[in-house]
């Protein structure tokens, strides 16, 4: 890189830099078991210094159920002043199916929310006219136990809505497969594959108008400030938005980057750059 990255020790020494904070949840703010408090605490004060946050997630679910799961996990309600998730712009997708039969891939009854009055009948992929996936059906699975399944799909030309783009995810210690695996396996085996959440600009577009709203007022995007930890989509995401990013890099990539250990600044920036993202730091977890 022609700049140096920029080492920071907390979120406090670029506050002042930025209005807004759009910021990822799972691997940034919790890991699926319970909340990182120093994370919570940081979003927490940046807002106390006038700031707003907007959680941006890629779970396949809408946002009154994520409110409620943060409530569980120990994401207090200061952390935040909005949320919107890839299940918010899913629904808007499978509302074009409204009264016919779809597919669902996932776990079966926890994503019941996101069907909720949209008047679509689940079924088996035999009678289906499209593929809803939203994680795999177990944390224990892999997409290629998906192949034969998908084959299948593939011969009744059924397209996929993929809720959730992201690859993989941190859940406690370990790693495992998201439905963006999934589409991924499905699109490369021919198949049509619709993505809804990050990196795609529908969901930024929302979150910046929810931080507009909770700002009341306009804001000027080099004024906001992305965090995630996933170059994929957070990353690739913030950088079409054209916003600065935060990377968190003891998530999905902490072994890769020795994260916790001697993390090599020139060997993140060297992962980031592909997707174009400016960086304004990294750290290996969201500290004030």
């Amino acid at each position: 890189m022609t700049n140096p990255l920029p080492t920071i020790s907390g979120l406090a020494d670029l506050a002042g830099c930025y209005d807004a904070v759009l910021s990822d949840v799972w691997g940034v703010v919790h890991n699926g078991v319970a909340a990182f408090p120093s994370a919570v605490d940081a979003l927490t004060q940046f807002r106390k210094a006038g700031g707003k946050v907007v959680f941006i997630t890629n779970a396949p679910r809408p946002s009154a159920p994520l409110i409620e799961m943060l409530d569980r996990l120990g994401v207090d309600k200061p952390a935040y002043d909005a949320i919107v998730s890839s299940g918010d712009a899913t629904r808007v997708m499978i509302a074009k199916y409204r009264g016919k039969a779809i597919h669902h891939v996932g776990p079966p009854t926890e994503d019941d929310a996101l069907y909720e009055g949209l008047d679509v009948r689940r079924t088996g992929a035999d009678e289906a006219e499209v593929v809803v996936v939203t994680d795999l059906d177990t944390d224990d699975d892999t997409p290629e136990m998906y192949r034969e399944r998908a084959k299948l799909w593939l011969s009744r030309k059924l397209p996929m809505i993929c809720a959730n783009p992201d690859r993989v995810v941190e859940h406690g210690d370990k790693i495992v497969y998201c439905g963006g695996a999934l589409g991924d396996l499905y699109a490369a085996m021919g198949g049509m594959v619709l993505m809804a959440g990050k990196p795609y600009q529908p969901i930024y577009e929302e979150a910046f108008r929810l931080a507009e709203v909770a700002a009341g007022r306009s804001l000027d995007k080099s004024r906001v400030l992305a965090i995630g930890d996933s170059v994929r989509t957070d990353a690739t995401g913030a950088a079409q938005f054209g916003i600065d990013l935060l990377f968190v890099t003891g998530s999905i990539h902490a072994a890769e980057l020795d994260a916790f250990g001697k993390p090599d600044p020139s060997a993140i920036a060297d992962l980031v750059a592909p997707s174009r993202a400016h960086l304004a730091g990294f750290l290996p977890r969201l500290a004030w």
